[in-house]
């Protein structure tokens, strides 16, 4: 009797997983497939750096795959997976602040977002004007720019919520942090995102 060739790229995040716990290195290697690009691209707007970045997503699969079992299936596969991404990255950047490296708000005088958002436009004209706009590559970078320039504690928020699609509670979990701080830290970051994007939608 034939061996069934299996299609794991027909397979949804739930049927690979339960492969996976099976010991189904195929079904892992498609998950890696498929989730490499965007965790690398999350890694890398957190660290800003490409060889941490790297390190990130190795170590975000491996522990994918050591720890499959510990996914509950309460939230999706992808949310669960962009956590521990978010995790080791953090991890790199607070290895950092013990190298003396840091660009928190406090330290930065160029990153005072509530002084720029008393000066921002209001968030509807944004809006609306962002609207016409978005497609144009030339914004695209700018916004990328401005994601940039974002504090490490406010940029994880923004690209986490925003980007990745997490809820406030994942999120909060993710950074050991309550809720409220974490509406309070998406705020900050939206606000001085809006203020860079005025500018350039002002020239």
């Amino acid at each position: 009797m034939a061996t069934k060739v299996i299609d794991y790229k027909s397979l949804n995040d739930e049927e690979l997983v339960s492969l996976i716990r099976n010991k189904d290195y195929s079904a892992f290697e498609e998950i890696v497939d498929r989730y490499s690009p965007k965790a690398m691209r999350l890694a890398l707007k957190i660290t800003k750096n490409r060889e941490d970045a790297q390190d990130v997503l190795q170590d975000t699969f491996v522990s994918v795959y050591k720890n499959i079992d510990s996914f509950k299936g309460e939230s999706a596969f992808s949310s669960w997976l962009y956590r521990i991404c978010a995790n080791f990255a953090l991890m790199k950047l607070r290895g950092r602040r013990y190298d003396g490296q840091s660009d928190s708000l406090d330290e930065n005088p160029n990153m005072d977002i509530e002084t720029l958002a008393a000066h921002s436009h209001s968030e509807n004209d944004w809006s609306e004007r962002a609207d016409k706009l978005f497609l144009r590559k030339e914004l695209r970078q700018k916004i990328d720019q401005a994601i940039e320039k974002l504090p490490d504690e406010y940029r994880v928020v923004f690209l986490l919520k925003d980007v990745e699609g997490l809820s406030n509670e994942e999120i909060g979990k993710t950074l050991d942090i309550t809720v409220p701080a974490v509406k309070s830290r998406l705020h900050r970051a939206r606000l001085f995102l809006r203020k860079e994007i005025s500018k350039y939608l002002n020239e």
